[in-house]
């Protein structure tokens, strides 16, 4: 997997999403009020064309309507990226949910530091009689772990206002074999996270360099699959699918492109 890589495609992944004009370019969904604006990033742009590097990989989604009315509750979170590039978990710890609910960022990060895969933030807003939508925002760190025996990323959220609350969400890693698209991350969001009000957006970028065995290895990598005598190619970067409360399913796909590096 590490030197194989098809002509069309090469790995650029996942969890969760920078804020409303903080990413790459990107897709905006709408159907009937609701508007998902859905975009990332890949880090470094410049890879190597045989084998793979070392990579950050950020995606992006802001969600709104149209006639300034609260958006419905999102509840379930899809993330697909591409088969053809890499993820390597082997010699990070497995943290336990147990070990970062409740506890704040800090808290997580002390009960599990080698386990720290990325960072982002949480975006909410609580919808208020006859006054403006006030803030409910938290910071977010991505975990390597495990939960009923299958392998995840929690993405342990934590704000301060109106009150501390915190609450950890684990995204299930799942692989495919067959088709464009290898890795999958499934997250339902709990009830819970109804009590910061309405999702406004959520970001992550994951990002880990870490010795085991005494090699380097990278959380995720990376190659550009131009073809020789080409400085670059583009690639099926990453699909989502964001499903709400009221039954609406919002799905789109990006495209990225990538130069040779050297």
């Amino acid at each position: 997997m590490g030197r194989t890589f098809s002509k069309a495609a090469v790995l650029a992944a996942a969890l969760l999403c920078l804020p409303a004009g903080a990413g790459a370019q990107g897709e905006v969904i709408r159907k009937g009020n609701l508007q998902v604006s859905y975009g990332g990033k890949i880090a470094p742009h410049d890879l190597p064309r045989v084998g793979t590097a070392p990579v950050a990989v950020s995606v992006s989604a802001d969600i709104r309507t149209l006639d300034e009315n609260p958006p419905p509750q999102l509840r379930r979170i899809v993330l697909a990226v591409n088969r053809n590039g890499r993820l390597d978990r082997r010699g990070l710890p497995n943290c336990q949910y147990r070990q970062l609910q409740p506890a704040s960022t800090a808290e997580a990060r002390a009960s599990c530091p080698r386990g720290v895969v990325g960072y982002g933030e949480f975006k909410a807003a609580v919808d208020l009689p006859e006054q403006s939508p006030y803030p409910s925002d938290g910071t977010i760190l991505a975990f390597n772990g495990r939960l009923n025996g299958r392998p995840v990323i929690f993405a342990h959220i934590y704000g301060t206002q109106p009150l501390p609350t915190s609450f950890t969400l684990p995204f299930e890693v799942k692989r495919r074999s067959r088709g464009t698209f290898g890795i999958t991350l499934i997250a339902d969001l709990p009830r819970v996270a109804a009590d910061w009000g309405y999702v406004r957006g959520f970001s992550l970028t994951l990002k880990r360099r870490f010795r085991s065995h005494g090699e380097a290895r990278s959380y995720f990598s990376a190659g550009c699959p131009a073809p020789r005598g080409f400085p670059g190619a583009s690639f099926a970067f990453a699909k989502a699918s964001f499903g709400f409360e009221d039954g609406r399913e919002m799905r789109t796909t990006l495209t990225r492109d990538c130069g040779v590096r050297g």
